[in-house]
This record gives structure tokens, C-alpha cells and sequence, in this order.
């Protein structure tokens, strides 16, 4: 098992072979750390293995692990300790702008806002998809949060209305068209539609995709109960069963829950595949949506204020970030498995765990707008945070807006590439 015929590795596994795991746990110590803790048999130290966002959020400085460099299996790299603390760079979760609005634009965003808001009609919502649905909350939920920020009043009252009446049927089982129900067998909740049909709201029943959707209900949630605390008391107890899903950190062995349904501890980001056999592995088709779902999370918390809930959520959200941004932003030159990449494949995203695309599994090739933008939706002020490079935002935009002259392109997804290009040239964007 040695990474090459050099005589030194040999001497380096010798000299911890006498150590070995037996189990391991990870740990939410504090906010915007995981602590990785290993039960050993053996004497001496434990060699381990790091992946690269292992070592990038690796606090050895701390922990007294040490990293040995020279021992490498293709990407993972020997570090010896039986307790690791990996830090992520803390993110601000806000309900607001992170750098604010000018006031000479305010008039501009008054205008847009009425018109979108004049648009609101519960009656008119004819998709009973709860992912669909769910976007439709999440966006009037946006509407509200802007309209806050520009001291936009007038509208909150049609938004709050819009809000209550969309959302309420979904939490006490009168949404006619479809709702949730709780499964027991997997101890989790699954829609009407998806009980009788696998393939029913993108596999929901099969628990696929469950932070995505669940994300947009609780981003909704949280705003309704911000702006009526009255309301958010009511349904608490709905709220936090939609958050414990995905989000229980409860170990009980009667806990209704799985533990963190969908966050992988090893790879520190989510996968979208539930009960599925997929024919290429597990995805994550959008990770901009598994970071929406834990920032929603956290505004929950900040809404009933719940410091625990507003932890957990930004930790999540902060390794999400992290992981997308090693596994997925892969940029020309970098050397992540580039030898197994076309130049064009690398530009948009790499799905690391299995080597493969998972734009072109999102959509053809030609479709770059698409490709980009399921990585990008929904916007929100943690979008910044997740596209923080802004010399990458802008190769990104370079490489799409060509595409957008193609016959058939959406206007909802340049909305995307124009909002990605506003972040470093606003005039043409």
C-alpha cells in the first residue's frame, strides 16, 4: 500500500502501524467548526488521511496534528493526530444587503417592487410541486425583505397577506393539491404526491432533494415570522419540523429525525440523492440551493431567536460555501483531477467525489446559462459570500453571455448571469 517504490514510505507506515481506528466521530464544538475525534486501539500516534478541504480548514496550530506533506495518495495526504479541528471562515447571515442600498436607487426598486408585488395572487399559484411552490414563497419573501430594507411599507402588508396565505395550507394539512406527511419508516417528511409516486416532486417521497425544498419553505417561514411574530409563534412547532428534517443533530435512538439527513461529515457539503440509485453515484446538481438551505435555517433561528439553531445553520452554510468553492469552482489551471477534464468541462463545475460534470449532468453542454445558473439560484445576500472571488464571478460571466443569443434562452436564467455580472460592472449589467 505504498504511494510509490521510495523506500521512505515505508519507513513512515512502519513507524505507525501499530495504531489503528475503530470508530470516529464529528462534532459541532462551536460555531463555524467541526472537531473530528477518533477512538484508537493500538499504542502510538494515528496516521489518518486528509483530503484538500481537509487540509485547507485543518487547524493543526491547535490540536497538535501534524500534517505530513511528503506522504501523499494522489490527493490525500497523511496526518497524524486522533483529533482534528477543521475552522470555516465564518459568514455573515443578514437578512438584508451586506454593503446596502443607495438612496438614489430607491425610486428605481419602489417602481420595480410595486409592479411585483401587484402580481401577487395566491389564487394564481397553479403548481402544486412543493419545489415549485416553495420558489414561489421564497421569491415573495425576497420581495418583503427588499421592501424592508427601502423602507418600502406600503408593500409589506400585500406581501404578509400573500405570505400567510400560501404558506399555512402546506403546515396544516389543507393544501388541496398536494402537502407534507411524516414518514416514519425513514423519519423524515415526504409529500402527498411523492407517498404514491417515486418520481413525484423530483423524488422528494425518496427523500432526493430535501434541503433544496425544504430550503425555500423555511426561507419563506422566516421572513412571515420576522415581520409577525404572533404568526411565528403559532406554527413554531411546523417550522421546526421542516428544519429537523434535514438539520437534527439529536442522537436519540427515538428521535423522529435522522441525524443531518442530507450533510456529509467527510465530504462537508450535502447531497441531494436520497434513496435513489443514481447511474453515475450521488450529486449535488445545485449547491448554491444546499447553502440557501442552511442560511434559511439560520434566519429561522435569528426570527425566534434561537442562538443554537443560528450556529448550526451558519456552520453548515459556511462549509457548504467552502466545498463548492473547492470541489466545485474549478477554474483553468487549477489541478484537481485536471488531467480528467476537458478545458470547457473545468470552467463551470467538477463534481470531485465522482469525476464528472455535474453541469453537463444539469444540462447540455451548449447550455451554459443553464449550467452557471443552477449553481447560482436562488439570490440572496449569502450569494456574495458563496461567488466572494470576483475574478472568478467575472470568467464565469465572460464564458456564458455568448450563449444568451441562443434561441430558447429563458429570460429567468440571464436574470442569473446579469446578477453575477452586477457584482463587478453594474452599468452593463
Amino acid at each position: 500500500m505504498l504511494p510509490d517504490s521510495d523506500p521512505k514510505y515505508e519507513v513512515i507506515l512502519n513507524r505507525f502501524s501499530s495504531c489503528y481506528p475503530v470508530s470516529g466521530d464529528a462534532e459541532f464544538t462551536k460555531p463555524f467548526c467541526v472537531e473530528y475525534k477518533w477512538e484508537k486501539k493500538g499504542w502510538g500516534e494515528l496516521l489518518m488521511l486528509a483530503h484538500p478541504l481537509h487540509l485547507q480548514l485543518l487547524n493543526d496550530s491547535d490540536y497538535g496534528v501534524t500534517v505530513l506533506h511528503d506522504l501523499k495518495y494522489r490527493k490525500l495526504v497523511g496526518v497524524v493526530g486522533d483529533s482534528w479541528l477543521l475552522k470555516a471562515d465564518p459568514v455573515s447571515v443578514t437578512w438584508h444587503s451586506t454593503r446596502g442600498i443607495k438612496d438614489e436607487f430607491h425610486e428605481e426598486i419602489f417602481s420595480a417592487l410595486s409592479e411585483d408585488v401587484d402580481g401577487l395572487n395566491p389564487l394564481g399559484v397553479t403548481t402544486t410541486s412543493c419545489y415549485f411552490y416553495g420558489k414561489i414563497i421564497a421569491r415573495a419573501a425576497r420581495l418583503a425583505l427588499i421592501a424592508e430594507e427601502v423602507a418600502f411599507l406600503d408593500a409589506m402588508t400585500e406581501i404578509k397577506k400573500f405570505l400567510k396565505e400560501s404558506i399555512e395550507p402546506w403546515l396544516d394539512g389543507t393544501f388541496s393539491g398536494n402537502g407534507f406527511l411524516y414518514d416514519g419508516k425513514w423519519g423524515g417528511i415526504v409529500t402527498k404526491h411523492g407517498s404514491k409516486d417515486s418520481g413525484a416532486d423530483f423524488g422528494f417521497g425518496v427523500y432526493n432533494d430535501h434541503h433544496y425544498n425544504l430550503g425555500y419553505f423555511l426561507y419563506g417561514i422566516a421572513v412571515l415570522a420576522k415581520i409577525d411574530p404572533a404568526w411565528g409563534r403559532k406554527y413554531k412547532p411546523e417550522a421546526y419540523s421542516l428544519v429537523a428534517d434535514f438539520m437534527n443533530l439529536g442522537r436519540r435512538s427515538n428521535s423522529n429525525y435522522t441525524r443531518l439527513r442530507c450533510f456529509d461529515l467527510y465530504k462537508l457539503h450535502s447531497w441531494a440523492g436520497g434513496l435513489t440509485e443514481f447511474a453515475d453515484g450521488r450529486n449535488q446538481e445545485s449547491t448554491s440551493e444546499a447553502v440557501n438551505a442552511y442560511y434559511s435555517a439560520a434566519l429561522m433561528g435569528l426570527a425566534y431567536g434561537d442562538t443554537q439553531l443560528i450556529a448550526t445553520g451558519s456552520t453548515l452554510a459556511a462549509l457548504e460555501i467552502h466545498a463548492a468553492q473547492m470541489w466545485w469552482h474549478v477554474r483553468e489551471g487549477h489541478k484537481l483531477y485536471e488531467e480528467d477534464f476537458t478545458k470547457e468541462n473545468k470552467v463551470v463545475s467538477v463534481l470531485w467525489a465522482n469525476k464528472r460534470d455535474s453541469g453537463l449532468w444539469f444540462a447540455p453542454a451548449q447550455w451554459r446559462e443553464c449550467r452557471l445558473g443552477i449553481h447560482v439560484l436562488p439570490l440572496s445576500p449569502i450569494t456574495e459570500a458563496l461567488f466572494s472571488d470576483v475574478g472568478y464571478v467575472k470568467e464565469l460571466v465572460e464564458w456564458t453571455l455568448p450563449n444568451l443569443n441562443r434561441k430558447g434562452v429563458g429570460e429567468g436564467w440571464k436574470g442569473f448571469i446579469y446578477a453575477m455580472e452586477g457584482t463587478y460592472d453594474k452599468e452593463s449589467a
